[in-house]
């Protein structure tokens, strides 16, 4: 199986606000963010499947609806949607629970540096607790981002562990390896039983990229990695050639090479099942 666990649609207009703007002040004209329901078929036509993202960040600008990303995977075997709602939303539990049953998404994604709230606040618990009793794998953007309006102190991995603890069957996916506090998410992923990590949009850094294999090859947790590429910022096709071609980077030096089986773990994790996907 080769499964991407983290992909966007992004289309016209869905994008805006700072968002747009900081996208478009770092790239230029490739700064618009668009991943429209062609380009995604396209990119995942030879996978076995692969997780689709909503997202409400009226903070920022980012509005990928619900609705729009259960439309898109519905009666595509293989793509799980991914609900969003922004825990700031005056009944977010009500919110999140209407949108699983009336769209019949499979899991939750929150992003504290896009939705600008802090994911150990008490205030916000009983909002996991329905993810948690809705049994819906929570995908967390907790590392750093180029939106100027986000809360980066917000953004830690370790800021996930408070949750991890008070919902323990609660599963959760830190994206990015919680780029940059890679060891730290590290360390967050390997303490709690079902927290895992997914790898998407590293391959842009190899030097990071190299260096958080090796620290979760030390730590005994790369079988806690879930392939992911951050389309439509890079593709699954991409990622694995990266992945394949990490080890260049440390040829004729004595550093820690990253074992092929590694790469085939990773590259073959049956994602859907550990997270209880349901097809």
């Amino acid at each position: 199986m080769i499964f991407d666990c983290h992909t966007h649609l992004f289309l016209p207009g869905q994008v805006g606000g700072p968002t747009l703007a900081a996208s478009r002040r770092n790239w230029g004209p490739k700064g618009d963010m668009l991943a429209t329901p062609e380009q995604h078929e396209a990119a995942v036509a030879g996978l076995d499947g692969a997780i689709v993202l909503a997202f409400d960040a009226p903070a920022v600008g980012i509005d990928v609806p619900n609705s729009v990303v259960a439309e898109y995977v519905a009666g595509k075997p293989g793509l799980f949607g991914f609900a969003s709602v922004d825990p700031n939303r005056p009944e977010a539990p009500r919110l999140l629970e209407e949108a699983i049953r009336e769209y019949g998404l499979s899991g939750l994604k929150l992003g504290p540096i896009y939705q600008n709230f802090y994911p150990d606040d008490r205030r916000h618990f009983d909002f996991y607790a329905k993810a948690d009793e809705l049994k819906l794998p929570i995908m967390w953007h907790q590392g750093t981002s180029f939106v100027p309006e986000g809360y980066l102190d917000a953004s830690r991995p370790a800021a996930l562990d408070p949750i991890a603890r008070a919902f323990p069957s609660l599963k959760m996916i830190i994206a990015h390896m919680g780029h940059p506090w890679v060891d730290e998410c590290i360390a967050v992923v390997r303490k709690n039983t079902n927290m895992y990590m997914d790898l998407s949009a590293l391959a842009g850094r190899p030097w990071q990229f190299y260096n958080a294999l090796v620290s979760a090859m030390e730590y005994g947790v790369t079988h806690k990695i879930l392939l992911g590429s951050d389309f439509p910022f890079f593709t699954a096709e991409q990622t694995i050639a990266k992945l394949w071609d990490i080890n260049h980077l440390v040829e004729g030096t004595k550093m820690p090479r990253i074992t092929d089986a590694i790469i085939e773990d990773i590259i073959h994790r049956n994602t859907p099942e550990l997270l209880g996907l349901q097809a």
